[in-house]
Parts: C-alpha cells; structure tokens; sequence
C-alpha cells in the first residue's frame, strides 16, 4: 500500500555524495523538525526528469524556500555517484540535495515503486512530489504514468 497524506515517512537510509564519497542519510534526520519539499523522479539523466522536473525545482528553489520550505531534496534509484554528476549538471548545489535510493528501499517503503523492466530500467520510482513537515506527508502528488503536471515545483509553489 503506498504511503498517504497524513502517514509518517518511514525509517530508510538514503545516500548523499559529499567531499569524503557516498555518506548514509537517515530519512528520520532530514525531515526531523524541517518543511521538506520530496521529489522523485524515475531516473537521472532521462528525459523529462533532465528536462523539466529538476530544472523547475532548481529554478524555483528560492520561491520555495521563501514559502517556508527548509531543504528541497530529489530522490531516485540511482546510485549517489549518478546522483552527485546529475546535480552538478544542473547546478543544484545549494537549491536542491541530491538523494540515491541505490535499491529502491526508500522507494518500497512509500509503496511508490513502477516496473521499468519493459523500458530497460528495471524497478524505479513513480515520479511524485510530497510536502513533509516533521516527518509527516502533508501533500503527495503521485503523476499517471508519462504524465508531468502535479509533481512539478510549479505545481508545488501553486499550492504552498
């Protein structure tokens, strides 16, 4: 069953490059008493996640941030070496942490897994966006599959 509006983010490591390699980040220490803006996208380096949904989070970083958001954080089952390239790619630092889920475990835990095997990915992530304070989902926007509309930071800002 995946995770609702109201339920608490599960307990999961996720992995975060940092200047001394791959560091583990508990889910529990990067949302603890913070607003925190989740999204997830399918895979770094695809299409729409390359060309609109982290670009848009990028470029709204401030507005958000100016809405009372603390972190905003992309999540994907890539490895944290994948996730470090793409987020330089896209100048994220300081807007946006890039977060792996090397094994989809994050992503098991929300029940927001896809099947990608017929595309050559294997499992992923459904793209989505959610709203967390203090650990709680207060709002998740889970896309149709090859849709782009309520997990983007546009949609997002809109409804802050």
């Amino acid at each position: 069953m995946a995770i609702s509006e109201g339920d608490k983010i599960p307990a999961v490591n996720l992995r975060q490059m940092t200047a001394e390699g791959p560091k583990e980040v508990s889910t529990d220490a990067l949302f603890k008493g913070k607003r925190v803006v989740l999204f997830a996208v399918p895979g770094a380096f695809t299409p729409t996640c390359s060309a609109r949904h982290l670009p848009g989070f990028v470029e709204k970083a401030d507005q958000l941030k100016a809405k009372g958001i603390d972190t905003i954080a992309c999540v994907s089952v890539n490895d944290a070496f994948v996730m470090d390239a793409w987020g330089k790619a896209h100048n994220c630092a300081g807007k946006v942490e890039m977060l792996a889920d090397g094994n989809g475990d994050f992503t098991r835990a929300l029940g927001l897994e896809m099947d990608a095997t017929k595309v050559g990915l294997g499992q992923r992530s459904k793209r989505y966006s959610m709203l967390v304070e203090d650990g709680v989902v207060k709002q998740l926007n889970v896309e149709q599959p090859g849709a782009f509309e309520v997990s983007s930071a546009e949609y997002m800002l809109n409804r802050l």
